[in-house]
């Protein structure tokens, strides 16, 4: 097979006119040539940071779309799984992954359950990583979030580093806000990433320190704006990510968003390029081609290098798409699930109370981040309810693995007037978490998750609807094309119910993650990400 264009040559900083030969998967020759085709050849990119669960998509449907865009291979942390299933659920993503040709690089999750002040679905404590990193199909050790385990030696988490390293993988980190003499012990014990700085200073100090800088910007967590200036100095050591990414705008592109975004800031081609190509290949190793003889034959063929509009991705030698079409096959797989609650009543909502002050979540829109804050409370009969006018929101996390009162905290910034959102999508342990304007909304909302044994839904008095999520109860069994218009419809109807929100359903599902601070809900009750213990919801 050869393929003509014009060659990007990443490595030796030139574009020419050339061929690229491929036999067997692996390139053989790449030739000057004289043609008159305008389009450009370059190595595919890479997702170097991506929970493959938050697409609702199993691998080998999230592969289908992925492609479309130029991606050949993805660093994937299977924590979502783990944190329902256990090992069985980084399993079948391996399995999964391995059906369809787009390179998964799977992790083994560090922190399963995230922290002890949450229900998890299981369990991988420092015997199950040491089984792990010896697997051949597991590449790396996944974002250790317990930073304050590393910081104050926990035995149990120095091990599951020990374990990376005596198998001389690399290991991720997950440290936001993090500086000065604490991040540098943090990365002294090994860890070498991070993807969740959010300001140009944070990343900076790490980037200075050692540690690779990987650029997010998911469906809800955005931090390109804040640290794309960072690329131009520091190429060599930044990569992107999307961390999650939603069906609906993973239809719409993937990586190749970032590379349009960063060379219409005038960024050097080569350094953007270097970011979200190379630099993943060689951190974690993988066995992704970068367009070089003898390289698995991974690259793309794109329309120019301004919009990146992909016209052709192959892998392994192989065409896996073209033209917007897909030729990732269809794979049969058995629907794995972990949902063990009965339906609720309304009254398991109500949290009485005389209090007339209370903490609230402040979401920030676009941020993993909250906010502490303080409001008046709203009393009915003794209850504190949902103030609409106020948009300090009634909220729950409720226990899906076993039956257990809900959790209850208050909510500002999501915006609705009417009804509830849901979903079991819930950082870290996914268990259900739901806000809305009334106790009997919030009840209806999370009966209906339930009913379907995971989703995502919204309420009101007069409609409801639901994407059903079978599949540990984050995924679906659904095509991308078909859970990318049920969600966006999903989408918005939350927004006509009232959320201001980019992406409601996104930042919900991180209102219950306890380690990025300020102040979370969990299903064991209200918790202060600052202490990193519980707090009170009365003040």
């Amino acid at each position: 097979m050869v393929v003509q264009g014009n060659i990007v040559d990443i490595v030796g900083k030139r574009i020419y006119k050339g061929e690229v030969c491929v036999e067997n998967g692996v390139i053989t020759q790449i030739n000057a040539a004289n043609h008159t085709i305008e389009n450009y050849i370059l190595p595919g990119f890479v997702d170097a940071h991506i929970h493959i669960e938050s697409s609702m998509l199993v691998p080998s449907e999230f592969a289908k779309i992925a492609v479309l865009h130029g991606t050949v291979a993805t660093v994937s942390d299977p924590h979502e799984i783990a944190n329902v299933l256990g090992v069985k659920g980084v399993d079948f993503m391996i399995e999964n992954g391995k059906k369809v040709p787009l390179k998964f690089n799977f992790g083994a999750p560090s922190c399963v359950p995230a922290t002890s002040f949450e229900s998890a679905g299981a369990i991988i404590d420092s015997e199950d990583i040491k089984k792990m990193m010896e697997n051949p199909d597991i590449k790396y050790l996944a974002e250790m979030m317990n930073y304050p385990g590393v910081l104050f030696e926990d035995p149990e988490v120095l091990a599951k580093l020990q374990h990376a390293k005596n198998n001389h993988k690399p290991i991720d980190g997950h440290a936001p806000g993090l500086r000065g003499e604490e991040v540098s012990k943090y990365i002294a014990a090994g860890i070498s990433t991070d993807h969740e700085c959010y300001s140009y200073d944070e990343a900076l100090e790490k980037l200075q320190k050692g540690m690779k800088v990987i650029l997010r910007e998911g469906s809800a967590a955005k931090n390109f704006e804040a640290l794309i200036d960072l690329v131009p100095t520091h190429f060599e050591n930044m990569m992107f990510c999307s961390d999650d990414k939603h069906p609906d705008d993973l239809l719409l592109g993937h990586i190749n968003q970032l590379c349009e975004r960063a060379v219409a800031k005038g960024i050097d081609i080569f350094k953007v390029l270097q970011v979200a190509c190379v630099n993943p290949v060689k951190h974690y190793g993988l066995d992704v081609g970068l367009l070089q003889k003898g390289d698995p034959a991974d690259f793309i063929v794109i329309e120019d290098l301004e919009k990146f509009k992909v016209l052709a991705t192959y892998i392994n030698g192989a065409l896996v798409a073209k033209n917007g079409t897909s030729f990732v096959k269809d794979v049969a797989f058995e629907v794995l699930n972990n949902f063990n609650t009965d339906k609720k009543k309304i009254s398991d909502f109500e949290f009485k109370s005389t209090a007339q002050r209370i903490r609230v979540i402040e979401a920030l829109d676009g941020e993993l981040v909250t906010h502490q804050i303080e409001a008046n409370s709203l009393i009915e009969k003794g209850n504190l309810v949902s103030n609409t006018t106020t948009d300090v929101l009634k909220m729950t996390v409720v226990n899906r693995y076993k039956n257990e009162k809900p959790a209850i905290a208050f909510i500002k910034n999501f915006g609705l007037k009417e009804g509830a959102i849901a979903s079991s999508v819930g950082h870290d342990s996914h268990n259900i978490i739901a806000v809305g304007v009334s106790d009997a909304a919030l009840c209806k909302a999370v009966n209906l998750i339930i009913e379907n044994k995971g989703g995502v839904c919204a309420v009101t008095v007069s409609e409801e609807k639901i994407v059903p999520l079978p599949v540990a109860g984050i995924m679906s069994d659904k095509s991308a094309q078909e859970i990318g218009a049920a969600y966006a419809t999903l989408d918005a109807m939350a927004k006509e119910m009232g959320s201001t929100l980019r992406a409601p359903y996104m930042s919900l599902s991180f209102m219950a993650l306890l380690v990025i601070p300020a102040l979370k809900l969990s299903d064991k009750g209200l918790f202060d990400g600052t202490s990193f213990t519980f707090t009170s919801l009365e003040i």
